[in-house]
């Protein structure tokens, strides 16, 4: 923990307090006009970068500001203030050079054509899904929106029973809050019991390679020798923790702002073409990631204060998004947006590989939910946000009621997956 003595211009801002997460857009504008780099005492102290010049500068300098596991701020995942108990991830947690060869290893089962060979598979759990609930006329729409779980739980090979708690855990790790029964739960049950699993899985599939994501990774070699399986198990684990949390939050906003906005629902119905540039502006507008943490590698100015080495730092990409100075009515939605530089999947060397994935989901999730119950009304009075908001935001129960339809698909295709 460096010493927090000196730094200006200080601000009362914490991005896990109940006061932020009762409005986090409003919170960070109002750090974003008065201050868009900033010193909080919070946690030990952090650098808050809000603006979106500062944001885009930090992140593509990772030789300043470093992803890389360290003892600054205390030990635990870096790249979240504060830290919080998880396995060591690749690559995110490596800075370049190295972090090249293992980003290499990543891009060919996340790029565009292997998403490709993976929408009959997301358009599957999501009829699936769908299907589960269209003929009843009521739901919490969250139930559909698993789907991003268990596709990424049977993408990469793991037990598909376990769907269900893969996708609690991880989520609860990040929108829990520290010290309730919920976040215990999580990471002294479910996660320990999942890191089992998971590494069961990887050496079965080190021994047996099967058609899956993690035979693929067990395969493969860095630096001329085999790759380890805790080298597996910190890139697979990296994969469930994105892929569960991001996709979900973006489509429970989404679902529940169309629906207060039924003009654009409608608009959207009628024409799905609109759709994948629309999901480009919620991505912008909701910032599923609301922002990442940096460690500062070297004593330095930037953007007019002066920063030191093992200052903690928040990349705010959610507020850098709200940034009225590059894009024009920030605080409105305009499916029409276009260009729209965002930065909801970070920018530079880290930013996220499962993008083409994670657009992939919102677009067949959005797609049928419009299409197929595209008249579901919300019980806004009901409506259970995350209650804590300072990584993910969005909504953990949405009550609905829509005109009742037909299963698509034969059978139970569910049958096989946890209760």
């Amino acid at each position: 923990m460096t010493e927090t003595a000196h730094r200006a211009p200080v601000v009362d801002f914490d991005h896990n307090s109940d006061e932020h997460s009762a409005d986090p857009a409003g919170s960070y504008r109002a750090l974003r006009e008065e201050h868009p780099v900033a010193w909080s005492d919070a946690h030990g102290g952090y650098w808050v970068l809000s603006g979106y010049d500062a944001v885009f500068e930090a992140a593509r300098d990772d030789y300043t500001f470093s992803s890389a596991r360290n003892s600054y701020g205390g030990e635990g995942l870096s790249v979240v203030i504060p830290k919080t108990p998880a396995p060591f991830h690749i690559p995110i947690e490596i800075d370049p050079p190295d972090f090249k060869k293992w980003r290499k290893l990543i891009n060919p089962i996340t790029a565009p054509a292997a998403v490709e060979r993976m929408e009959k598979i997301v358009q599957h759990f999501v009829t699936a899904f769908i299907d589960d609930i269209i003929e009843v006329g009521e739901a919490d729409l969250t139930s559909v929106i698993g789907v991003p779980a268990i596709v990424t739980v049977d993408w990469l090979g793991l037990p598909i029973e376990h769907w269900k708690t893969y996708a609690f855990a991880f989520h609860a790790l990040l929108v829990a809050v520290p010290g309730t029964p919920e976040f215990d739960k999580a990471v002294n049950v479910d996660l320990p019991m999942l890191e089992k699993v998971t590494k069961g899985v990887i050496a079965e599939r080190m021994a047996d390679p099967k058609d899956d994501i993690i035979s693929y990774l067990a395969g493969q070699e860095v630096d001329g020798r085999p790759i380890t399986a805790d080298e597996v198990f910190a890139i697979v684990d990296l994969l469930l923790s994105g892929g569960v949390g991001t996709t979900a939050s973006l489509v429970s906003n989404t679902v529940v702002w169309l629906y207060k906005n039924q003009d654009v629902r409608a608009d959207l119905i009628e024409n799905p073409d609109k759709l994948e540039r629309a999901i480009e502006e919620f991505l912008r507008f909701f910032s599923p990631t609301q922002g990442l943490a940096r460690t500062v590698t070297k004593d330095v100015e930037f953007q007019g204060v002066d920063m030191h080495e093992g200052d903690r730092v928040l990349i705010a990409w959610s507020s850098a998004n709200r940034d009225a100075g590059h894009f024009e009515d920030a605080d409105e939605v305009d499916i029409e947006r276009w260009p729209n530089r965002h930065t909801a999947f970070g920018i530079g060397a880290h930013r996220c590989a499962g993008s083409h994935l994670g657009r992939a989901m919102a677009k067949e999730l959005l797609s049928q939910i419009l299409g197929r119950m595209g008249d579901y009304v919300v019980d806004l009075d009901a409506l259970e946000p995350y209650p804590h908001q300072g990584t993910n935001t969005g909504w953990q129960a949405i009550p609905a009621t829509f005109t009742p339809g037909p299963r698509v698909l034969e059978g139970d295709p569910l049958a096989a997956t946890e209760k």
